[in-house]
């Protein structure tokens, strides 16, 4: 599902469409997306509210309204991209939900598979409220995290795709954090030394800024608001290339199952499952 720099660069793409404009009708054939309200009482509720702002929480696009905050949590197949009521795209025959606004365009939110959330919510707390700090935020800090990390007692690979511990990594950039500090994914966080926690935190940041700086890692059905690919899958060194060399000793990455997802890591350069 799309992570940190996938939602954000669909925010980006989509926030100038937004902000200051009134929701003026609303579409939706999909009520089971919709959490907490019946559809009836969601169309009351966000008719002629104004999009005040829009930006993002961990794997979340909140957009603050006039009254309430719509929340949407796109998934595995959701997209969001903004579009003209006469104009057909190839994704609108998986629109779930139209938000017609005062300019004559709209928000649509397309998915195939229908696991994507929508949430309207007067407190935005009851949603994001126990998710864990923003790796790209400075309250991502080198020293808090070590503490964390040796407190946990945890396998690193799950635990960095904890949102109560680190909002919006997931899978992929996981993977790719790791291989970029030389640590195997079953290690347990409180084996880490200090130089592989201070290389861990670096690239972590470093790896989700470069997927921003990309759009984002189109492995799937993610586009960018306009529908264009992203490019970070063009640059990942381990996700996504099982038996294929490393970039970095030629050895195959291999694939492996941990909580149950798949991890993708360079067995040579990522050896160590201990802190010796």
């Amino acid at each position: 599902m799309p992570e940190l720099p996938e939602v954000e660069t669909v925010v980006r793409g989509i926030r100038p469409w937004l902000v200051g404009r009134t929701i003026q009708t609303v579409w939706c054939n999909r009520e089971k997306q919709i959490k907490h309200l019946n559809l009836v009482a969601f169309q009351e509720r966000i008719l002629d509210q104004q999009f005040v702002n829009v930006n993002r929480r961990a794997k979340y696009i909140v957009c603050d309204l006039t009254h309430d905050t719509l929340i949407i949590h796109l998934k595995m197949t959701g997209r969001l991209y903004i579009g003209e009521t006469d104009n057909a795209n190839e994704v609108d025959r998986w629109v779930h939900l139209k938000l017609g606004l005062d300019d004559g365009n709209q928000l649509h939110f397309s998915d195939c598979r229908q696991f994507g959330e929508i949430h309207l919510v007067a407190d935005k707390a009851s949603i994001l409220g126990k998710l864990g700090v923003e790796p790209l935020s400075e309250a991502f800090d080198l020293a808090v995290f070590n503490q964390q990390l040796h407190q946990r007692k945890r396998i690193i690979k799950p635990l960095l795709m904890d949102q109560t511990f680190l909002a919006g990594v997931g899978n992929i950039y996981a993977d790719e954090s790791l291989f970029r500090a030389n640590i195997h994914p079953l290690r347990v966080s409180d084996t880490l030394r200090e130089s592989e926690v201070t290389a861990l935190h670096h690239h972590i940041r470093a790896v989700l800024q470069e997927g921003i700086e990309r759009e984002g890692s189109s492995v799937s059905w993610y586009r960018t608001a306009n529908g264009k690919r992203g490019e970070m899958q063009d640059q990942l060194a381990v996700y996504n290339r099982t038996n294929q060399p490393c970039i970095t000793c030629g050895h195959p990455i291999q694939k492996i199952i941990v909580g149950q997802r798949g991890t993708h890591f360079c067995p040579q350069c990522q050896m160590n499952l201990t802190s010796g």
